[in-house]
C-alpha cells in the first residue's frame, strides 16, 4: 500500500513533463518527485501504440522500484495510448494518474467553451481521446483536432521564439481545423513552453489551455482524498534520463531555479 512519505513518480518522453513537475512543485511543495525523461526514445508521438506501451511499462516498473506512491503519466502520447496498461500493471501498488482526464473534465465542466481546438502529437490526435472525452461529458462542445508533430522536436532542440519556431507555429495554427475556435488545448506537455508564442498568434483572443496547473490541482485533490498528501519538507527531487541531452539540463534548471543533477538509466 502507498505510504504518505513516498515520492510521486512522473515520466515523459523528454522535457515536456517538466512543465507539469514545475506546477506540482508550486501546488504541492511538500511532495518529493522522481522524474524520468525517456530522451533516448523521444518523441513518443510518432511511435506505434505497442511501442509507447512498452516504454511506459518499463519506466513505470522503474518508478515502482523507487517506491512511488503515485505514477503520473506526464505525457499526452503515453496517457492516450498506455494509461489502461500502466494502471493494470501497477495494480494496488500505487495510484495512477494521466494528464488528459483532468483537462477533459475541466474543459467540459468548468469553461464556457463552444468550439475547442486540440493540438498534439500524431499518437495523441489519432487516439481521439480528447474529442471523445469532452463530447461524452458535454455534447454541445465542438472539438477540432490537429496533429502538430514538428513542435516536440523543435522544442527539444531549443528552437523557441525565433524565426524557425515562429514559421512552424504559424504554419500549424493557420490550418482550417483551428479556424473559429474559442479555446485551444495544448495536448502535449511540451507545448506550454511555447504557450506565449501560441497565444500571440491568436492575438491573445483564444483561451489557450495547458494541462500543468490543472493536473497539479487534480493530483492534490487525489492525494488529499486518499490521505496521502505530504506537507512536511521532502528530501529533494530526483531526475533520471535514458540519454543525456544538453537542453534537458538547461530546461530543468530553468523550471526549478537551480542546477539539476541528471542520472542516466538504461531500461
Amino acid at each position: 500500500m502507498p505510504d504518505i512519505n513516498s515520492p510521486i513518480g512522473l515520466f515523459d518522453s523528454g522535457v515536456g513533463g517538466l512543465t507539469v513537475a514545475s506546477a506540482i512543485r508550486q501546488a504541492l511543495p511538500g511532495e518529493q518527485m522522481i522524474y524520468f525523461g525517456d530522451t533516448a526514445h523521444l518523441p513518443y508521438g510518432d511511435k506505434s501504440k505497442d511501442t509507447i506501451i512498452n516504454y511506459s511499462l518499463q519506466i513505470t516498473d522503474f518508478l515502482l522500484g523507487k517506491g512511488c506512491k503515485l505514477i503520473l503519466i506526464a505525457c499526452n502520447s503515453a496517457s492516450s495510448n498506455a494509461y489502461k496498461e500502466v494502471r493494470d500493471f501497477v495494480g494496488e501498488k500505487a495510484m495512477v494518474l494521466n494528464v488528459i482526464d483532468p483537462v477533459v473534465e475541466y474543459v467540459a465542466n468548468e469553461t464556457e467553451s463552444h468550439n475547442v481546438g486540440v493540438i498534439g502529437t500524431k499518437a495523441t490526435i489519432n487516439s481521439e481521446t480528447y474529442p471523445r472525452g469532452i463530447q461524452s461529458r458535454n455534447p454541445g462542445i465542438e472539438v477540432s483536432s490537429l496533429a502538430t508533430p514538428l513542435l516536440v522536436p523543435m522544442i527539444e532542440e531549443g528552437f523557441i521564439f525565433d524565426d524557425i519556431s515562429n514559421a512552424i507555429v504559424r504554419s500549424y495554427l493557420s490550418r482550417k481545423e483551428l479556424q473559429g475556435i474559442d479555446s485551444l488545448i495544448l495536448g502535449c506537455t511540451h507545448y506550454p513552453i511555447i504557450k506565449n508564442q501560441i497565444s500571440r498568434y491568436f492575438n491573445f483572443e483564444v483561451n489557450v489551455i495547458d494541462s500543468a496547473k490543472i493536473v497539479a490541482e487534480k493530483l492534490r485533490d487525489v492525494l488529499t482524498e486518499k490521505h496521502l498528501l505530504r506537507t512536511d519538507k521532502h528530501p529533494g527531487h530526483e531526475f533520471f534520463v535514458s540519454d543525456h541531452t544538453e537542453y534537458f539540463g538547461i530546461i530543468a534548471s530553468m523550471f526549478f531555479g537551480e542546477k539539476i543533477k541528471l542520472d542516466k538509466i538504461s531500461l
